[in-house]
């Protein structure tokens, strides 16, 4: 008989647990950046706080004027929430900002 009931209860329970994980591996993770800077941002980067590799250039060939917005996907795969971002600018400034909660933020502006 306890054969029978655990059978009942462990799929149930399984499907439970998988709909309290999933809300965390779901999260919207779309953060619309803004150069709002006097530079034309060049490169783009977002690394999650766990590694020290800044990856790819998010922008690729294309340029943020001044003034534009880009809506990125900040998502590597990891299930992290906490990203580093990284812009590069026509004049070769940079500028670095680090712990980012991409899960609660969904608009980041680069400032002078």
């Amino acid at each position: 008989m306890s054969h029978v009931v655990f059978r009942r209860i462990l799929p149930a329970a399984i499907g439970a647990l998988c709909l309290v994980a999933a809300p965390a591996l779901a999260q919207n993770r779309d953060v619309t950046v803004t150069n709002a800077t006097s530079t034309a941002m060049i490169e783009f980067y977002a690394s999650n706080t766990g590694t020290n590799d800044w990856e790819e250039d998010i922008l690729g060939e294309d340029v943020l004027e001044i003034g534009e917005s880009v809506l990125v996907t900040v998502d590597d795969g990891t299930g992290y929430c906490m990203f580093d971002f990284r812009a590069t600018f026509s004049d070769g400034a940079s500028a670095t900002k680090t712990d980012v909660n991409v899960c609660e933020v969904s608009e980041f502006d680069f400032t002078d």
